[in-house]
């Protein structure tokens, strides 16, 4: 999928309000302000972004690996959705069910609550789709990895691995 003009744009517009965020941030946390200017300056670019219910670890990896990216690389890297509860699950579940007409063809979207790893705080769908490029290439420092064939933007917290990437499914419905 090609960089679109727009989307380099908002990158360098959040790298200077991070930029201009640091005194700020130095003041607040100097031993995070670079972490700090970055996550001030990506809740603008991103306000609708919610962290909460993500376990310790999968918070403090993708908090590492968006400060990283902004800084060091330029690229942008948000969360679409993280935790969701197990009803919402459910009802995500269903939903696809209805769309595709079976279960079976619904699980290679969506995993009914049990087997989801959006329930249980470790999933990460994430956006833009260059942040995306840039997590598939530098997220096994942190344990983030992609783990589905058809979901680009889908990133599961897996310190278990030590950054060896686990082998990538198709879809969720294979286990």
């Amino acid at each position: 999928m090609p960089l679109r003009p727009r989307d380099r744009l908002y990158a360098v517009v959040t790298l200077v309000l991070a930029v201009l965020l640091l005194p700020a941030a130095f003041l607040r946390r100097p031993g995070q302000a670079r972490q700090q200017a970055c996550h001030w300056a990506l809740r603008m670019r991103f306000p609708a972004e919610d962290l909460t219910g993500l376990t310790d670890g999968a918070r403090a990896a993708f908090t590492a690996a968006r400060t990283e990216a902004l800084w060091r690389h330029g690229q942008l890297l948000g969360l679409t959705s993280g935790y969701r509860d197990p009803l919402l699950q459910q009802q995500m579940f269903e939903d696809e069910v209805r769309r595709r007409g079976s279960a079976t063809l619904a699980r290679m979207l969506v995993l009914p609550p049990a087997e989801s790893s959006h329930v249980k705080g470790i999933a990460l769908d994430v956006r833009p789709h260059e942040g995306a490029r840039w997590l598939e290439d530098h997220g096994a420092r942190y344990d983030l990895y992609r783990m589905y064939d058809n979901e680009w933007w889908h990133f599961e917290h897996r310190p278990d691995r030590r950054g060896r990437p686990p082998r990538r499914r198709p879809h969720p419905g294979v286990g």
